[in-house]
């Protein structure tokens, strides 16, 4: 009987509280609808251009790309120093990524989300491949290959970019995507 009375004097109290809740929400909505309405003016004043907005797709696409195809190494890789390099990636991406997606969201541009076509197929290919092979097409395809592509895009797009938040991500990425082919260049020579 007591458990009872506990219970219901608790749910009582639990509904009381929900009610003022959901007062205080309700005042204070008009001056959140405010702050929406002035946070949508200043992104919509912010509007990139599409050279701008390329830029930043491009730069996110590459990342996602970087990262999938990474994870598989971490699973697959035999050699440690690929492993190594691989985790590197995930590392360094992801917070490229995490960037990226900042900027993104402050400009309102919709950023993809997942590989593009060719790297879906890389990583198909790379999930068939094993050992030594595996790590020799990981490092020559996600190592070199894509690193020289990505560089040769930032630094195109990073002398047309307008847009400053655009601009200081090209410039910050360009050094890791150049330290990150240098390194993948001399894993693949053996030296």
């Amino acid at each position: 009987m007591q458990k009872s009375k506990t219970l219901k004097a608790l749910l009582a109290v639990s509904a009381v509280a929900a009610m003022f809740s959901t007062v205080g929400v309700q005042a204070q909505t008009p001056t959140s609808a405010a702050q929406n309405s002035t946070a949508g003016q200043t992104a919509s004043s912010a509007r990139l251009s599409s050279g701008d907005e390329k830029a930043l797709k491009d730069m996110a696409q590459a990342n996602i790309n970087e990262i999938a195809a990474a994870k598989i190494a971490l699973n697959k890789a035999q050699n440690s120093d690929v492993k190594a390099f691989a985790q590197q990636m995930v590392d360094d991406h992801g917070d490229a990524l995490t960037k990226v997606q900042t900027v993104a969201q402050q400009k309102g541009v919709a950023l993809p989300t997942e590989p593009d076509a060719k790297h879906k197929a890389m990583a198909a290919e790379l999930e068939e491949q094993s050992g030594d092979a595996f790590d020799k097409m990981y490092m020559e395809n996600a190592g070199t290959r894509d690193h020289k592509m990505v560089l040769s895009t930032l630094q195109s797009d990073s002398s047309k970019i307008k847009d400053p938040d655009v601009k200081a991500l090209a410039d910050a990425h360009t050094p890791v995507v150049e330290k990150h082919l240098k390194a993948a260049e001399q894993m693949s020579s053996g030296k």
